[in-house]
């Protein structure tokens, strides 16, 4: 019971910590943004970064407009699947336990908004990328860290693996000791 606690403690934790962030700064965009309003600290900033209030009905990118419903569902199921998953991971698979609390995090923030607001608020803004905000950056960069993860996982088995072989080749190439005893009798 008590590795449940703990592992729940760290996931709905960062989680919290995220949605905290998110909501807090979605708040306050709202209260002081009107919508497709936009702010910028300095003028010469403006074509590059700034903060505009944009709702957003759909996915990722503003692509799927109007399909809040169906995202509903979805962020429901992906939220029910980490916390049900989660006390599977082993706690050396640290990257992969920060990767499902920023993406539990994510996308509660996102559903929250879904079901108060009846859109996700976006408004960070750089370039010509897509508007976002807190939540998305937090799937986004929780995939990123799971890649990672995955990487240097596979990238240590194979050195372990590389090293497991070299001894076992070492084995074979030293001579036995009892087999040259034998040959000298």
């Amino acid at each position: 019971m008590k590795k449940y606690i703990r592992d729940y403690a760290f996931l709905f934790g960062l989680a919290g910590v995220i949605i905290l962030l998110d909501q807090v700064t979605k708040s306050y965009v709202r209260s002081h943004l009107g919508v497709g309003e936009f702010w910028s600290p300095w003028d010469w900033l403006t074509p590059y970064a700034r903060f505009i209030r944009v709702h957003n009905t759909g996915a990722a990118f503003g692509s799927f407009q109007g399909m809040n419903n169906v995202f509903k569902v979805l962020a429901v199921v992906v939220a029910l699947a980490i916390v049900y998953y989660f006390p599977q991971v082993p706690r050396s698979e640290t990257a992969l336990r920060i990767a499902l609390g920023m993406q539990l995090g994510g996308a509660v923030g996102n559903l929250i908004d879904r079901f108060t607001q009846g859109y996700v608020t976006d408004f960070i803004s750089v370039g010509t990328f897509p508007v976002w905000n807190i939540a998305d950056s937090s799937v986004t960069v929780g995939v990123g860290v799971l890649l990672l993860g995955i990487w240097l996982q596979e990238r240590h088995e194979k050195k372990a693996a590389a090293a497991a072989a070299a001894r076992a080749e070492e084995d074979e190439n030293e001579p036995d000791p009892a087999a040259d005893q034998e040959q000298a009798l």
